[in-house]
């Protein structure tokens, strides 16, 4: 047990030249450590990259002991060690997000020196603490519940939330004869435009006729006010010319 939370403790140790402010966001808070990419991190000086989320992986070994003491051994380890090898649930605000986060995690896995020999350290000898099944080196240290999984989940649960914003915003579009075009709707709710788009509960369309025919009878009384008056009080014509005969 103390083996495992050193070795926790050492993954999450700084380098003696790292970047001040680096130091001081780690002195900031509690488990600031864990905002610090792991490139950045002491244990990195000395192993190269896992490929995987975590620490570096940590193997126990146990010879010439019973299954029985084995297995009270791990158990101990799983329950009393769970902090320093256990994922996490990511912290996002979507629902039925299942992935779990494995970044500060030590990947711990187990067998007997009896299993390796008899059967080798490629075999499905290795089990990990958390898990039931004895599996190979290769998939224990995997993390197939983790940060791929979680990349998936994520996409259709962004997806999801996008086709449900969207139902929810046709349905409070407004309708005249017609459903408001993005445009028109914007126009009528935009607070630099509302003032001069109409009324607001009239289509673009709708809106587009109004302000035809409110020209078209502004240009006609343009043209009826502009038109000369008719003479008032002035003879017929018949009689006109009646009378220039009567003078000839």
């Amino acid at each position: 047990m103390q083996k495992l939370r050193r070795y926790w403790g050492w993954g999450r140790l700084l380098p003696k030249d790292a970047h001040k402010l680096t130091v001081d966001l780690v002195r900031s808070r509690p488990d600031a450590i864990e905002d610090v990419d792991h490139d950045k991190r002491l244990w990195r000086r000395f192993y190269p990259p896992t490929g995987r989320e975590g620490l570096v992986p940590l193997a126990f070994v146990f010879a010439d002991t019973t299954e029985a003491k084995v297995a009270n051994t791990v158990a101990v380890l799983e329950a009393a060690g769970r902090r320093y090898w256990a994922s996490r649930r990511f912290d996002t605000y979507h629902r039925g997000i299942t992935a779990q986060d494995y970044r500060q995690a030590v990947p711990v896995v187990v067998t007997t020196l009896e299993q390796l020999t008899e059967h080798g350290a490629g075999a499905a000898v290795w089990r990990r603490l958390g898990r039931a099944q004895e599996q190979t080196l290769t998939d224990a240290l995997d993390n197939p519940d983790g940060h791929a999984l979680y990349y998936r989940q994520y996409a259709r649960a962004e997806a999801e939330d996008a086709r449900r914003r969207a139902a929810e915003r046709e349905a409070r579009r407004p309708v005249c004869k017609r459903k408001f075009t993005d445009q028109r709707w914007e126009e009528t709710t935009a607070h630099r435009t509302a003032w001069k788009a109409g009324h607001v509960s009239v289509c673009g369309t709708c809106h587009a006729d109004d302000v035809a025919r409110e020209k078209a009878a502004d240009e006609a009384a343009r043209l009826q006010a502009a038109a000369p008056p008719e003479p008032q009080g002035s003879p017929e014509p018949d009689r006109v010319r009646g009378w220039f005969r009567r003078r000839t």
